[in-house]
């Protein structure tokens, strides 16, 4: 459930608090108030998209913060080593979950969960399980066909199924894939062919060894400076031991006659063999550079096969623009691949066989699919026809109608359905098209049912609707109010209306104004006691022409809807 939400410079809102409670929350006020931006900041402070548009103009920034207490995010948050924090619901459990987002005035924006940076992806991944936003625009989405199989399956709960079907579908298509690439023509074969065999003969030649080059590399700049290195060591060895009056020698010297003074001066006892030591490590660094010396064997025969061997490396990495490592797998991929086209035709008779099976496979599990959806379509069927009874509509009849895909092989990553739903208006007209038969009321309210009904199988917790209300008047009006109101008995509402009917069934009531200050617009948002609810919903039936009877009209209708609330709801 949204606890809080506060918004800073978005749009023509300098600063709001708005704190939902649980049941129907509504939003009211002239149209170009700033209900919208409200739904605006919902959906950015979820990973919505935003721009610097949406900056107040002056502010350098804007900002969104939303506190929900949700149980449903734990696992989200445990996966990213955050701690529950914020608002603490002690009846339900839930524990809180804090977000935030800003958005600078050049588009930059940035976001955070629990104090913890987040990408707009993570956010959206959150804002799914926590927030579902009905737009003004989605009842439009029922006139796209290719969305009717999607609300079927969310109706069924078939994800699970979905996703084992498209691993066995997955094997299908790759299996196909193969055995598409070996269906080549016999000039394009041979030239594949003779292709591979050429790269084969020049890699495999070529004696490939990871981090040969390196090796080379290393020994050829040592030969390059062969004479230097030669003249070093020769050199260090004298210094150390070699030569006359070497270190070593003036060493052994040194400790010869400071153990005769240690006989006068006993604070010398030590230093003789301190001396000693130093000698003996400078002996065996001798010997060091002597052996490595003596090893060094320098040819320039040696030096010319070092150059033409890494020549060699350096035309085959530019031409096959890779690296030793990259030409090794060039090179049995090219053996592969030959041996695909040598032995294709052995190769396609397997993988026609495997393709038989793995086609029957994916073939009857679409089926398993579309068995379940069938029943589904049954419930949904019944379900949406009783919503749409509810709300004013009691000739409109509503099918789901499924029928098997065209083509080959009459399936696809979705099973073997295509789905569509139909609906007639008025009672005795055959069933059509609802893109070509529903109106903008109707719409809306075949949406807010489907929301309805869907919501009973969703963990959401909080559903949003943005003007549902298109459309509607009298009593589908009313109907709709009540649809709501019982939605909300199981989920927390924030609706944006125009409606008068849905503003009186409201448990939490939020104004929305635009005042002027310093020459500057800004949006007010203000919750509503049942004073300022009258007012507010005799504006919504009378305009600015509030009089007695409208007020005394909006107080009946309050209480018409408080009892509707606590009778008609038991």
């Amino acid at each position: 459930m949204l606890t809080e939400l506060h918004i800073e410079n978005i749009a023509v809102i300098e600063h709001a608090d708005i704190e939902p409670g649980p049941g129907l929350n509504v939003l009211t006020g002239e149209t170009g108030a700033g209900k919208s931006i409200v739904i605006d900041s919902l959906q950015a402070v979820l990973g919505g998209r935003t721009s610097r548009e949406l900056v107040r103009t002056g502010a350098a920034r804007a900002g969104v913060s939303a506190v929900f207490s949700d149980k449903r995010a734990e696992a989200w948050l445990k996966e990213r080593d955050l701690e529950p924090v914020g608002a603490y619901d002690a009846q339900s459990g839930d524990e809180g979950i804090v977000i935030r987002r800003r958005v600078s005035a050049d588009g930059k924006s940035s976001a955070s969960v629990n104090g913890e940076s987040v990408t707009a992806a993570e956010l959206r991944a959150l804002g799914s399980q926590l927030l579902d936003i009905h737009g003004q625009n989605d009842g439009r989405q029922l006139m796209d066909e290719t969305r009717h199989r999607a609300y079927l399956d969310g109706f069924a709960g078939m994800g699970p199924e979905l996703e084992a079907y498209r691993a066995v579908y997955g094997e299908y298509t790759d299996t196909l894939k193969e055995l598409r690439r070996l269906d080549m023509g016999e000039d394009e074969k041979r030239r594949l062919a003779d292709a591979y065999r050429y790269r084969v003969e020049e890699l495999s030649a070529a004696e490939l060894r990871e981090g040969e080059e390196a090796e080379l590399s290393a020994r050829r700049d040592l030969l390059r400076n062969a004479g230097r290195l030669t003249e070093a060591l020769d050199a260090a060895y004298d210094a150390l031991y070699g030569a006359d009056g070497s270190a070593c020698e003036m060493a052994g010297a040194a400790a010869e006659q400071v153990s005769r003074a240690a006989a006068w001066a006993t604070e010398l006892s030590g230093t003789a063999a301190e001396i000693d030591g130093a000698r003996l490590t400078m002996e065996d660094a001798a010997e060091r550079i002597r052996d490595l010396r003596e090893s060094l064997d320098f040819s320039p025969e040696e030096y010319d096969q070092l150059e033409t061997r890494l020549a060699q490396l350096h035309r085959l990495e530019k031409k096959y623009a890779a690296d030793e490592a990259g030409l090794i797998a060039i090179l049995e991929e090219s053996r592969r691949a030959l041996e695909d086209i040598e032995y294709a035709d052995e190769k396609r008779e397997k993988l026609t066989g495997e393709l038989a099976k793995k086609r029957e496979t994916a073939y009857n599990a679409a089926k398993g699919l579309s068995k379940k959806r069938s029943a589904a379509a049954k419930e949904l069927q019944k379900r949406i026809r009783e919503g749409l009874s509810e709300l004013s509509m009691p000739s409109v009849r509503f099918l789901v109608e499924i029928t098997p895909k065209a083509g080959e092989p009459g399936f696809d990553d979705t099973g073997c359905d295509e789905v569509r739903f139909l609906m007639s208006a008025n009672a005795g007209e055959t069933p059509g098209r609802i893109s070509k038969i529903a109106s903008g009321g109707e719409l809306a309210r075949i949406m807010l049912v489907m929301k309805d009904v869907l919501s009973e199988r969703d963990a959401v917790g909080t559903l949003v609707f943005d003007e549902i209300d298109e459309g509607v008047s009298g009593i589908a009006a009313q109907r709709v109010a009540e649809k709501l109101a019982h939605i909300s008995r199981r989920k927390q509402v924030i609706c944006v209306t125009h409606l008068p009917q849905i503003a009186a069934m409201a448990d939490t009531h939020f104004h929305i104004e635009k005042r002027e200050r310093g020459g500057r617009t800004y949006t007010a948002v203000t919750p509503l006691e049942r004073e300022g609810r009258i007012r507010e919903i005799a504006r919504l039936h009378g305009g600015d022409n509030i009089t007695d009877i409208t007020l005394a009209s909006a107080a009946e209708q309050l209480d018409a809807a408080e009892k509707y609330k606590q009778e008609g709801m038991g």
